[in-house]
């Protein structure tokens, strides 16, 4: 009888946990997961080489990685990262700059 409650204890237990997965991945979205690895380049603190891209207008971002990508703006690397992109996720990309401070 012990070893039962043991393992519904456990088993209650496992099952709060998982519930806070979700919310997690909730708080994390699609635009900040395309964008993380941006930071190697583009600093977050605006001490980097390129342009800080913290708070960087929507359209304005979205026109310069729309021009990368169709090859109307040269780029040392843009250009060829660009191309990886769709549509959508660019739009989501230009969100997610334009909210965060």
């Amino acid at each position: 009888m012990k070893r039962s409650r043991t393992l519904a204890a456990g088993i209650a237990v496992s099952m709060m946990a998982l519930a806070y997965v979700p919310q997690a991945a909730a708080d994390t979205t699609r635009g900040e997961l395309i964008t993380s690895s941006c930071f190697a380049c583009h600093s977050i603190d605006g001490t980097g080489n390129m342009p800080n891209l913290v708070g960087y207008p929507r359209d304005l971002l979205i026109s310069q990685m729309k021009a990368f990508k169709d090859g109307s703006r040269q780029g040392t690397i843009m250009n060829r990262l660009a191309r990886g992109y769709t549509e959508e996720e660019i739009v989501l990309m230009g969100d997610y700059f334009a909210k965060i401070q």
